[in-house]
């Protein structure tokens, strides 16, 4: 099932920036690419800007100014260079083994077959409604809670990840994750999350906001709209039911926030408890019908909404849930239906939500596609033609510093115990690395795809990777396991894995360049490494063990002065304004921030320590350090439309990219390098800048 949410209103947000487009006021290309001998962009900046007083407009002011938001995207940023040019690379790699076509049995021939499935959209729109009528049949043979039941479990898919991409959104009334549990070491188990709903976050039907009433009549609209187009009668009254259901939904939902604390989302139950603790559904057909009657243990990551939405399938009527599932079905596949219903689901999702007004290019949509549903099989072609041994072995090197960074700065913190020290040294030293690409790739041998119909290959697409996730249920757990493709211009930390992915995209300008100088690098590409080795210490990381437990492995007054270190850099995020009226989220945003401040100050050392003890020379009048902090501002250049903007304070756990780049303001090397004083802005006292780790 295609993220219809996090696909196209939150297309630009990932775990560490968003892939993004950067072009200038006259539509040509920023200039923003690496110099061999400075690196850092020195168009982009605004040097006008006193650097004290608002660094990113000092970094970045120039590039924001003559930046414009390409019409098929909601936000741009500074990580444009690396986007386009992996999606360069792999348009070639795709357009090369579609024009030979392959074997239907081999990876190839899959490629070739779902990517032509999926540009024919004259074969799509003459097709009209009749792929998806079979799963249309199916929900109007629903008779009683016990058929209710077992639909809901065959609709059932692994499309959720609370842990690695804090990815909470799915269509289906549950989502299913599978990995270690949280409270069984070792122990691989399915979670079950909650899920429902068609607008983003609970909050968009439940708050009073004006804004967001304007939202949910928008979206009352748009689910009659999509009715009539599919040819399905009474659109008006099923979209108000609709509507009232997945009110009720967002009721029995748990917070963003409360969904973001690993710590309470680490309940055990067994097959018995969900009919004592959760009633109402039919939980014998669910499990069977869903493929999960074999599995002993569950993560009920959202308890509570599984008790709750449990009730509403017993309380609410059939027809309601019946008109529900009919809209979801057609609104997650909307790309591989008739056109008319594929531009009305942009109309609303990627306009309405998000201020984008123009659609992406249906063949970029085809790329999209094939790196959500063959994402290993173009990643391995990818891997083996762009990215050589020697940028594996350099930014291999840089990790091993950066670790050595940390577990010092850990080592000479003064107010923590020697128990909790030697924890903490244990989980850096034995991280688990992945760098470029997995060593294992997926089998895609039990997908079958057709040529010529591409509804049926997005759904078969979603049926291989839930069974590939519950092949996992009860064996041993694979620490080594990647869950980033070679091709996303990304980086990610896995808490129970105690693991970190760097995929072979995100090494590339303008966050890793041979040819660019050590304070460059370490600034640039060195500062995602450090966030995510640090996401293994930030307000929720910090929760698991070395070997990747949920374990308190922390004095009282060890974890009593590191939360209140959280709570002050929660405040200091508070602070930033966006919208007069609109505020980010200190406490939604605070694991990201966390990895943000330890992180830049590991990459630091690292990058002094590099120096053996000697200085930087000065490039273009700019120190090592200067050039250090502003690569680290350079790759937060972001601008987003205010919808976008709305959207991601209230929905994702990253503060938007100009506020991360003042993490700076908690480094005492930053005040050094350009001579920040008390008198400008962004000074903080030394004893109030946060230092979370050392």
């Amino acid at each position: 099932m295609k993220k219809t949410v996090l696909a196209i209103l939150l297309s630009t947000a990932t775990i560490v920036a968003g892939p993004i487009a950067c072009t200038s006021a006259n539509g040509d290309k920023a200039a923003y690419t690496l110099g061999t001998d400075l690196g850092i962009s020195k168009e982009a900046m605004d040097t006008s800007v006193k650097p004290g007083d608002d660094f990113y407009a000092y970094a970045n002011g120039n590039w924001q100014k003559a930046t414009q938001i390409p019409a098929d995207r909601s936000s741009i940023g500074a990580f444009y260079t690396a986007f386009l040019e992996t999606e360069k690379r792999t348009r070639e790699l795709v357009d090369a083994i579609v024009k030979s076509g392959g074997d239907p049995g081999t990876d190839d021939g899959r490629i070739a077959a779902f990517y032509n499935a999926y540009m024919n959209t004259k074969a799509i729109d003459a097709a009209g409604m009749k792929p998806v009528e079979a799963d249309l049949a199916r929900f109007d043979t629903i008779a009683d809670k016990a058929a209710l039941s077992t639909i809901l479990g065959e609709q059932t898919r692994a499309d959720v990840d609370p842990l690695n991409a804090t990815d909470f959104n799915t269509e289906n009334l549950f989502g299913i994750f599978v990995s270690q549990g949280l409270a069984t070491p070792g122990e691989v188990i399915p979670y079950m999350l909650q899920g429902g709903l068609g607008l983003p976050e609970r909050e968009y039907y439940l708050s009073a906001d004006p804004k967001m009433a304007s939202i949910r009549d928008a979206y009352k609209a748009y689910i009659a709209k999509l009715l009539t187009q599919a040819g399905i009668a009474d659109a008006d009254a099923k979209a108000q039911r609709i509507f009232d259901l997945e009110t009720k939904i967002a009721r029995a939902h748990a917070t963003r926030e409360e969904s973001e604390d690993f710590t309470k989302s680490a309940d055990v139950w067994t097959k018995a408890d969900f009919a004592k603790k959760a009633p109402g559904i039919d939980w014998d057909a669910y499990f069977a019908a869903a493929g999960l009657d074999k599995a002993a243990k569950f993560g009920a990551y959202h308890a509570r909404a599984v008790t709750g939405l449990s009730a509403l399938v017993a309380s609410q009527p059939l027809e309601a849930w019946k008109d529900w599932l009919v809209f979801h079905q057609i609104n997650s596949h909307t790309d591989v239906l008739p056109t008319a219903l594929d531009d009305a689901h942009f109309a609303f999702y990627g306009t309405t939500l998000s201020g984008t007004p123009q659609q992406r290019s249906r063949d970029k949509r085809a790329l999209d596609a094939l790196n959500t549903y063959l994402g290993d099989a173009v990643g391995r072609v990818y891997a083996e033609k762009y990215f050589p041994a020697s940028a594996k072995a350099e930014v291999g090197d840089m990790v091993k510093g950066i670790k050595a960074a940390f577990a010092k700065r850990v080592n000479t913190i003064d107010w923590m115990a020697p128990e909790t020290k030697k924890e903490a040294i244990k989980k850096v030293e034995t991280i688990v690395v992945g760098v470029g690409y997995p060593e294992n790739w997926r089998d895609y041998g039990s997908y079958t795809i057709s040529a010529d119909d591409a509804y049926a290959n997005e759904v078969a697409g979603e049926k291989a990777e839930y069974a590939h996730q519950l092949a996992k249920i009860g064996k041993p757990f694979d620490k080594g396991e990647w869950w980033m493709t070679p091709q996303t211009v990304n980086a990610v930390n896995l808490p129970v894995q105690n693991a970190l992915n760097f995929p072979a995209a995100i090494l590339q300008p303008p966050f890793f360049d041979a040819k660019a100088d050590p304070a460059y690098n370490y600034g640039a590409i060195g500062a995602v490494i450090g966030h995510e080795i640090s996401h293994s210490f930030d307000n929720n990381g910090a929760a698991f063990d070395s070997t990747g437990a949920l374990r308190n492995w922390w004095t009282a007054e060890d974890l009593k002065k590191f939360e209140a270190a959280g709570a002050a850099l929660a405040a200091q995020y508070d602070s930033y304004k966006p919208f007069p009226d609109l505020a980010v989220n200190g406490k939604l945003t605070l694991g990201e921030n966390i990895a943000d401040v330890a992180g830049l100050q590991a990459a630091y050392d690292a990058y002094r320590a590099s120096l053996n003890g000697k200085e930087a020379p000065v490039i273009d009048g700019f120190t090592g350090d200067q050039r250090f902090f502003i690569a680290y501002a350079q790759t937060w250049a972001t601008k987003m439309r205010d919808e976008a903007l709305r959207a991601r304070i209230a929905t994702d756990g990253h503060a938007p990219g100009n506020y991360r780049a003042l993490t700076v303001r908690n480094l005492d090397a930053w005040y050094k390098a350009f001579n920040v004083q008390p008198t400008d802005k962004l000074y903080l006292a030394p004893d109030q800048r946060v230092r979370v780790w050392g």
